[in-house]
């Protein structure tokens, strides 16, 4: 007997489809082993975890066990965690606490609260967390690293902090947890300063923390401390860590440092789909869409197949370069030959690509043609391309369909505003301004940020809470004189009417958070040194004239990233040649 059931769980061991797994079920029931706990363990786990198992089977053979021990009862819970349906997972863990005859043990929890993360449910994360520190859990390491990483994916990071806090003995592993819960939240000033706390009590890193942290500086555009994190990378024997590898190209890319992106790329020898997205996008970004597309015919030719990602990145490369047919070109690549099939992002890419190309027509054809049925990103897309090209008529278009969906945003009521201005429409304005005054509605306040000295600084429109917020106001008037003594001329349409650029010199109503971020660059750094600036709107024509005619008369580089695309202000002239 005892053999027969060490050749059943051999064939289970090495069982790897679920066909096989039906013969072996049967073979199991035909010998009446079914009863057999390490046999229904191995059958259970095979259908409830593996890549080649079916949690439809897992369910029907959980029901026929009379009375399931914990193990069965963990290999459902994390069955149904890792799938798209992980509500199903705290069913299976209400009813095993409800039947009362099993207690959770580490890895329950573990399960349970990766479900109550996928799934957002903090109210079942803090009913979890009562239950883990009353019976015992509350120090256990990997179970508060998973309730640390369920409170951040329910955007209740303070209780995540608490957690952590609460900790005894904090290891690498807890303080990673740490580090990627506020990396993935977005707070990514505090993750560097967190990670600066670990350095001061010697705890060390490993490829984990280094990924969190590149991630960050990849957000903040703090490129001196994503190069700090390189070094240590080659210190520490991580460089070779594929993940860093693609964590470090992307970085480098989103600082602004394609130099640095190439030779990383160059040097992985070992390269994903990702390595090369990364790659791809990066060089999209940067306005290189025909280094872009070499780049995607290299990797095909190294047998990578491209993902959806691949083909956003290329389609956005083509969009910055204006590359309309070859982006329309790869577009129906994707379909014909790769046979995936086009999600709103990418046919947000073509409308952009015909938008920013001023084919505005073809872009409102697109979006009444697709299958699927209209949406908000696509009709705003084609609302800023309006902006762009000064379109009043189609502009109006897009905005009724964004009423129509119920979508309409402060910022696309500013963006109305705009064309109506520059149409010279005063009466399309004051409908605008009005409304949005009656509504209340409030724009997304625009944000520069300057990273020197490994210190992030943050500026807003007319900041005056920066501690040398005096000298900073001092400054930019010496650049706005410069500036203008070289050519630079406000945008008619902001300049208050009547008024000579020295008057408004004097008077200016509104300074933009780049001018206040690029003044204290100046300021604070050698002739000759560059300057990176981080907004998280789109650029305006005044800012993009203005940052032009600053690197020209201070002759200095001057790389700016906004919301859509990098601009390398260099002797005046700008990367993406006035094509943004």
């Amino acid at each position: 007997m005892m053999s027969k059931i060490n050749a059943i769980l051999s064939l289970l061991q090495g069982c790897n489809n679920l066909k096989r797994l039906h013969k072996i079920h049967a073979v199991v029931i035909v010998n009446g082993y079914q009863g057999n706990p390490a046999i229904s363990e191995k059958l259970l786990n095979f259908c409830a975890i593996s890549i080649s198992g079916s949690l439809v089977y897992a369910q029907l053979f959980f029901n026929q066990i009379t009375n399931p021990q914990i193990s069965a009862w963990n290999s459902m819970i994390r069955g149904f965690s890792k799938s798209p349906n992980p509500l199903e997972a705290i069913l299976y863990y209400n009813r095993m606490m409800f039947k009362g005859k099993c207690c959770p043990d580490n890895f329950t929890f573990s399960f349970v609260l990766k479900a109550c993360e996928k799934a957002k449910v903090e109210k079942k994360c803090r009913e979890t967390h009562g239950l883990i520190i009353r019976i015992g859990y509350g120090e256990d390491v990997i179970v508060c690293t998973n309730l640390m990483r369920s409170y951040a994916g329910n955007a209740s990071i303070e209780y995540a902090q608490l957690v952590f806090d609460r900790i005894s003995e904090k290891d690498l592993v807890s303080w990673n947890a740490l580090i990627s819960c506020y990396s993935q939240a977005g707070l990514h000033e505090e993750t560097i300063t967190i990670y600066r706390r670990m350095r001061i009590l010697d705890v060390g890193l490993d490829s984990f923390t280094l990924v969190s942290l590149l991630s960050s500086c990849a957000h903040l555009g703090a490129l001196d401390f994503g190069v700090e994190m390189h070094r240590l990378a080659n210190e520490k024997g991580f460089s070779d860590n594929l993940f860093v590898g693609n964590a470090l190209i992307d970085m480098y890319a989103k600082c602004g440092s394609l130099d640095g992106a190439r030779n990383v790329f160059c040097g992985m020898r070992i390269c994903d789909i990702f390595t090369w997205n990364s790659m791809i996008g990066g060089l999209g970004v940067h306005g290189r869409g025909d280094e872009a597309i070499v780049l995607f015919k290299r990797m095909l030719m190294a047998n990578i197949r491209p993902n959806s990602v691949t083909f956003m990145g290329l389609l956005c490369s083509c969009s910055h370069q204006g590359l309309v047919e070859e982006g329309v070109e790869y577009f129906h690549i994707m379909t014909s030959q790769f046979n995936l099939k086009p999600d709103i992002k990418h046919y947000g890419c073509i409308v952009d690509l015909y938008g920013r190309a001023g084919k505005l027509e073809k872009a409102l054809e697109i979006i009444r043609s697709l299958p699927t049925g209209d949406d908000q990103v696509l009709w705003r897309t084609l609302l800023g391309a309006c902006k762009i090209h000064r379109n009043m008529e189609i502009g109006e278009v897009a905005m009724s369909n964004l009423v129509r969906l119920q979508s309409v945003n402060a910022g696309d009521y500013v963006l109305l505003a705009g064309i109506y201005r520059e149409a010279g429409d005063q009466e399309g304005v004051a409908r605008m301004r009005k409304f949005i005054r009656s509504q209340r509605i409030k724009t997304t306040p625009g944000w520069s940020w300057i990273e020197l000295d490994n210190n992030v600084h943050r500026f807003v429109a007319d900041d005056k809470s920066h501690a040398e917020s005096e000298e900073i106001y001092v400054k930019l008037k010496e650049v706005i004189c410069q500036a203008i003594q070289v050519g630079y001329v406000e945008e008619e349409s902001l300049m208050p009417v009547a008024c000579s650029p020295m008057k408004w010199l004097e008077n200016l109503g509104s300074y933009h958070s780049e001018k206040l971020a690029i003044a204290f660059g100046l300021a604070r750094t050698p002739r000759g040194t560059s300057l990176r600036i981080v907004k998280n709107l789109r650029v305006c024509r005044d800012c993009h004239s203005f940052t032009k005619f600053v690197s020209k008369a201070y002759n200095r580089v001057i790389i700016v990233r906004d919301r859509v695309r990098f601009h390398h202000f260099r002797n005046g002239l700008c990367s993406c040649k006035d094509y943004w």
